[in-house]
Order: C-alpha cells, then structure tokens, then sequence
C-alpha cells in the first residue's frame, strides 16, 4: 500500500500514530503489514510495548511520534484529548508543514470542526474518520472508515484507510464523518435494546432463543444487533454472549456514542425519542453491571427490570450452554 506523501511523491507513508490502545494499536500494527513505516506513541506503557512488538517504532512522547510524519493518526477517548493535544501539548507546532492529520476518535461534531480549524491555521490538512467495527474489525483490518473534510484530504488517507479497513466512505465536510458515526450508532443501540426486549418477552411466553432467532433472523426483524452480535448466547456462536459478554463493543463506549448523538439531538431541535431513551438506558447500564460488558450485555438488565428470571432450563438445554 502507498500514499501520498508531503512532498507529492507516491510511496509507503510515514505514519505518526497517537494512542496505542485496544483499537489504535491494531490499526497501527495492520499499517506496518502494508509495508508503512509507523512511529507510535501511548500514555500507556504496555500499550506502547505491544504496538512495539507488532512493528511500531516506539516514540518517548507524542510530539516526537509525529516530527517526521507524512500523516498523523490519532485514536483518543474524547474530544478534548484531541484539542488539547493538537494545540496545548504541540503536535500541530511540531509536524512538518502540510502534514496530514486523520482523527479517528469518536467525538463530538463541535469538537471535529475545531480540530479541523486548527489543523488548519497551523498549515496541515485533517479529516476526521472514526470507525466502526469494533476490536475485531481493528485487529482483522475491516473496519469502516467514515470520513469528513476535503476530497483532497480523503484521496490522500484512503490508502492508509484501505490497509486498516474494508471500506471508507467520504461522507462530506469537516465533521461530516463524526456525524455518519453516531447516526449509525444511535441506530445500532435502539436496535440492540429492541432485539434484547424481544428476546426477553420470548423468554416470559415460553420461546426458546433458538426459535426467535430462526424467525427473526430471516424476517423483517433482521439486522445486524441479531444476526452478528446476538444478545443471548447460543444461536450466534461469535457473539459475546457466548463470552459471558466481554467486549467486542464495550456498554461504555456504547454509552458515549449515544450521549454525543443525544447532545446533537437536543442541539438540533431533533425529536429523536428513542435516541434520547437509548441513551439513558445504555449510559444507566454502563455506570452500573455493564461498565466491564459488551454493549449486548444489556439484555440482562432487562431481565432484571422485568422480573422474568430469565431463559428456562429447558431453554437452557435446546440452546446448549448456559446463560447468566
């Protein structure tokens, strides 16, 4: 894979890559597979020590990770990680002019734009392109990239989107790309909640999770909260309820894509009931049982709320494991 670099040439980039963790660390060491050479930096030590043994070239801070880079990538935790560190801790200051930066965080669209602003004054260019797919799509390389900014801008990421993805989709202008993000993960939490109560009211009349699946999976009820990441353990061997709901997708990131959708909800005078109710439910369940759980996992916190007592032990056996 190749890029364009500063200078105009075609060639395997030079990548800065910021925050090293359970996602960023695979999209780095899935970078240096495709022949780039990436320099990483993570506040976390053992973080950095494995993106290390996958071929990253380890750097003692953030600003040395991006002093010789064509593009820089960060993966951070919120917005203002982004801000402070582009502006307050020097990244933008230190980078060669004309470098490249691509936010892959899941931030607030306010906070998007701004980054993009001062990217800008400092002479650099910036997309913002956060993902979707989780650990799994990190460390298998088909993630999907949703990118906001210039067509120039996109152009000269998607090599480097291509060798962390599947596919990368430009979805407009600064922020447009966040914005795509947590539309989609709105929708992605309302239809695990409904998959989850369906679930538990087949429980309460005598259905076997089998059952329900094989209906629903084939019906007007399928989508990607049941027939990929399945809340009940059994009927879809790769989902995290057959894990004891580890994450996969974990309830509090779960929680904070919906908070920043909701946010944008209210800003915009949007009547998004049940976006605003998800995000209730899920931030309630990731502050309690759910905060070391995969977002599925709220199909118990249902249970507990109804008082069903969950699946039956004939259940139990037709599905052959158990649940919790």
């Amino acid at each position: 894979m190749s890029t364009e670099t500063a200078d105009g040439n075609a060639g395997p980039a030079t990548v800065g890559f910021v925050g090293l963790g359970n996602m960023g660390g695979p999209m780095a060491a899935n970078l240096v597979g495709a022949g780039h050479r990436v320099t990483g930096f993570d506040l976390v030590p053992e973080a950095l020590a494995a993106a290390a043994g996958a071929g990253v070239e380890p750097a003692g801070s953030a600003v040395a990770a991006v002093a010789d880079a064509d593009v820089v990538i960060t993966m951070l935790p919120a917005g203002r990680h982004v801000l402070a560190l582009y502006e307050d801790q020097g990244l933008l200051a230190a980078a060669r002019p004309g470098t490249l930066f691509v936010d892959c965080s899941t931030i607030d669209v306010a906070d998007a734009r701004a980054a993009h602003e001062a990217a800008a004054r400092a002479g650099h260019q910036a997309l913002d392109a956060p993902v979707s797919g989780g650990v799994v799509g990190a460390e298998a390389g088909t993630l999907t990239f949703m990118a906001g900014g210039g067509a120039a801008e996109f152009a000269r990421a998607e090599p480097l989107l291509a060798a962390m993805g599947k596919k990368a989709v430009h979805c407009g202008g600064a922020g447009a790309g966040q914005a795509a993000k947590i539309c989609n993960n709105m929708i992605l939490g309302i239809s695990m909640i409904g998959v989850s109560e369906a679930f538990v009211l087949g429980e309460s009349l005598g259905l076997t999770h089998q059952a329900l699946y094989d209906v629903a999976s084939t019906a007007s009820g399928q989508c990607w909260a049941l027939s990929v990441n399945c809340p009940v353990p059994g009927p879809v061997p790769g989902s995290p309820a057959n894990r004891d709901y580890r994450p996969g997708f974990a309830a509090p990131l779960m929680a904070k894509d919906l908070g920043l959708a909701a946010n944008a909800v209210r800003s915009g005078g949007v009547q998004a009931e049940l976006g605003l109710r998800a995000a209730e439910l899920f931030a309630a369940f990731a502050e309690g049982e759910g905060a070391a759980e995969d977002f599925s996992g709220i199909v118990r916190a249902i249970r507990q709320r109804s008082g069903t007592g969950g699946p039956t032990a004939q259940e139990t056996e037709q599905n052959g494991t158990t649940t919790a």
